[in-house]
């Protein structure tokens, strides 16, 4: 057995090892981080079938956390509706609710090892850029820092506040739906650029982006705290409107989305991180981060693919028919 765990390690793809070993190393730091609960830890795995999230929940919620996470159609409310629709707490002051909200929060770190592993020599040049090796990789984390501090000092500031105004069913349906009409009014309006266009070859339109283009992207980013709205719908229009080619816009929105998924989830976990081990264990959670790290690979594959043939349309009629159903259950009691 160990022969072949060997043989299976060396055969697989640089991208995929250093997924794995970001993957084993992220749970390693949680392990490092609290002594105190490592004891507690395999104590609590081995009664998974006992805990209020089953591994087959957790799975759903990975699934639907990578798949939606990166396409234009918001993972936040997606999440909610089905974590309603497989009974887990959801009424403020219910028993499971704070863990609950913190592993939607948590299997984040699957989506973002995905981008890790699909974009690796872009952060491997972001590096050498920090040390001054990579001037291509010191512009794109110069820009991709402007970009994320608009929303991660708008999200410091007033989180609770929006929160505690925005943070429910109708208003996700509501965004989803207010969504889907800009994508509507934007295609149609002639204002995004030909997706025809190609880029000159021998050129990198990544890092064309401006500081002025980051900070515009980046504050259009602060509209995704509205939780329905997604992050990733924003940022990429945001992009298209002030003239970045598709492929780099979308590229731009993923690491964008790396460092602010990032942060959030690190935050939350800090915070609330024992709650979530208490509640559902070590093996749970690493399952539905399993599952949104392979969903996400797939969809940012498809996303990429998708777009440079067509528009954002479908995405649109997309948001419709959910909010329709969502809005649905609601009023039948659901959810």
């Amino acid at each position: 057995m160990p022969e072949r765990l060997v043989t299976s390690w060396r055969l697989a793809s640089p991208r995929l090892r250093c997924a794995i070993a970001a993957a084993l190393a992220m749970a390693a730091v949680v392990l490092v981080a609290r002594p105190a609960d490592a004891a507690a830890l395999a104590g609590a795995a081995a009664d998974v079938g006992e805990e209020l999230l089953s591994w087959w929940q957790a799975a759903i919620l990975g699934i639907v956390e990578g798949i939606t996470e990166y396409l234009p159609i918001s993972s936040t409310g997606h999440l909610l509706v089905v974590s309603r629709l497989l009974g887990l707490p959801s009424e403020e002051g219910s028993a499971g609710l704070e863990a609950v909200n913190t592993y939607a929060v948590a299997i984040q770190f699957g989506a973002i090892l995905a981008v890790v592993g699909l974009f690796w020599k872009r952060f491997v040049s972001m590096v050498k850029g920090l040390f001054g090796r990579d001037d291509g990789g010191r512009h794109l984390l110069v820009v991709l820092v402007l970009a994320f501090l608009p929303s991660a000092i708008l999200g410091f500031l007033f989180d609770d506040a929006i929160e505690g105004a925005l943070f429910g069913p109708w208003p996700i349906v509501a965004a989803w739906v207010v969504g889907g009409i800009v994508i509507l009014v934007l295609e149609r309006s002639g204002l995004i650029p030909d997706r025809g266009e190609k880029a000159a070859p021998g050129t990198d339109p990544l890092l064309d982006i401006t500081y002025r283009q980051a900070l515009i992207i980046g504050a259009a980013q602060c509209l995704a705290l509205w939780p329905g709205t997604s992050r990733s719908l924003t940022t990429i229009l945001a992009a298209l409107l002030i003239g970045v080619a598709v492929p780099a816009a979308v590229e731009f929105s993923f690491l964008l989305g790396f460092a602010t998924l990032t942060s959030a989830s690190l935050y939350k976990m800090a915070k609330d991180g024992d709650v979530l081990i208490e509640q559902f264990g070590v093996v749970t959670p690493l399952i539905g981060v399993l599952a949104a790290f392979v969903s996400a690979v797939i969809a940012i594959k498809w996303l990429v693919s998708y777009l440079e043939r067509h528009d954002l349309t479908i995405f649109a009629w997309y948001r419709f028919v959910v909010a329709a159903i969502a809005a649905g259950l609601l009023l039948a009691g659901t959810i």
